[in-house]
């Protein structure tokens, strides 16, 4: 083991926050490209929030709150709160000092504990407002126009309980007990000011956000996302991830993200022949090649034709989704796998919970989400319950830069 690898449980016994952060981004090595150094340790601080371009964790445990306050001093102090305690667990720390074993053992301790002795394991805490957030504040005015609930899409099947949210934060992880528990802990320190809306757990991320990973697969088996932007197209990502001058000065250089649980009905798309499913989708289900391809990342042929018309399908996933047909938006997605149980007629509730980062949420997902509810043959197979919009802000400097500073000051 490294003699810098960093555990709770070692960081615990280290004299102070200062000297342990100081100490920890010495050893990490930090950077601001948003990937985990040796040590598991991804970088809290810098241009943009860690979670959007950091190569894409295992796990994800995502929450949506309400505010439960309109006492806008109090809302500031819980976001400085919570970036303090996210920053200490980023680094795999625990929440404050005292942690999991108070000196007092009467008192409730700082620290829930299940994450004592678990290293950093890439752990990344993304931060994001709704639209009701600015309206329970009173502060409307400084609410982006592109920030408003994203319209019902044909076929949509909304829970209001997995939708919406005034706060959301996003925790990914290589261990799931790592992203749990921060969770867990700032959802416990935010009780007065904020309550969770709905939630989420996600396990086998279906998105590469890096020319590291290898394209994972979806519940359908699928390769998920091989077109993805990546970290390592920074003009791209500009062009199409980071809001630029059009947004208000709180905003610019974060994004907006987008969530939507999908269910997919495994059961049924089961008993679908492999044919079949090729031509929904598009692609070969064993390399994931474009069906007028031979490997993965062929470029797809969308004007090729056989005996029987496109060998692409007109209505095929991969068509409709693409670049082409979007006028040229493309996003970041970063999505995971989820098993959620069964509904209780024996059928697993399972789907792909959809996360993307956008410039643009009404000219790049909106319209081609409702090209894919209206065309996609995909769409037979899904069920979209869950939908939120969040603004991400860019990310924080040194020093005392904390959660929704330049937003409420």
């Amino acid at each position: 083991m490294s003699p810098w690898h960093l555990t709770r449980r070692r960081l615990f016994g280290l004299a102070g926050a200062g000297a342990a952060l100081a100490g920890a981004g010495a050893a990490a090595g930090y950077g601001l490209s948003g990937a985990p150094a040796a040590d598991g340790v991804v970088a809290f601080r810098g241009e943009h929030q860690a979670g959007i371009v950091t190569p894409a964790q295992d796990r994800l445990h995502f929450v949506a709150l309400d505010l439960t306050s309109t006492d806008r001093a109090a809302v500031a102090d819980l976001l400085r709160r919570w970036t303090a305690a996210a920053e200490r667990m980023t680094t795999g720390r625990e929440t404050a000092e005292g942690g999991a074993i108070p000196a007092n053992r009467y008192a409730a301790p700082a620290d829930t504990g299940e994450a004592l002795g678990l290293p950093a394991a890439s752990l990344t805490l993304t931060f994001g407002v709704g639209p009701g957030f600015f309206d329970k504040l009173g502060i409307a005015d400084r609410r982006p126009p592109r920030l408003a609930a994203l319209p019902r899409f044909q076929g949509d099947r909304l829970d209001p309980a997995r939708s919406g949210g005034d706060l959301c934060i996003q925790a990914c992880a290589d261990d799931p007990q790592v992203a749990v528990h921060a969770v867990r802990n700032l959802v416990r320190d935010g009780f007065g000011v904020t309550e969770v809306r709905w939630s989420q757990l996600g396990f086998g991320r279906t998105s590469s956000t890096s020319t590291g990973q290898a394209t994972p697969r979806n519940l359908f088996g699928f390769k998920d996302g091989t077109n993805n932007l990546k970290a390592e197209e920074p003009d791209l990502l500009a062009q199409h991830v980071w809001v630029g001058d059009e947004g208000p000065d709180w905003l610019r250089g974060g994004s907006y993200l987008v969530a939507r649980r999908i269910r997919m009905h495994i059961e049924t798309w089961d008993r679908s022949g492999l044919d079949e499913q090729e031509q929904i989708v598009g692609r070969d289900k064993g390399e994931g090649a474009p069906l007028t391809g031979t490997a993965e990342f062929d470029l797809a042929d969308l004007a090729a034709t056989g005996p029987s018309g496109p060998v692409i399908p007109d209505d095929s996933h991969i068509r409709l989704a693409s670049a082409e047909a979007n006028g040229g938006a493309r996003m970041l997605r970063r999505g995971y796998n989820f098993v959620d149980g069964s509904d209780g007629r024996g059928h697993l509730d399972a789907g792909l919970f959809f996360v993307a980062f956008v410039r643009d949420p009404l000219t790049q997902y909106v319209p081609m989400q409702r090209r894919l509810a209206r065309s996609d043959a995909l769409s037979e197979y899904l069920e979209h319950n869950g939908s939120a919009l969040f603004a991400v802000p860019p990310g924080l400097a040194e020093g005392d830069d904390h959660w929704g500073r330049a937003l409420l000051a």
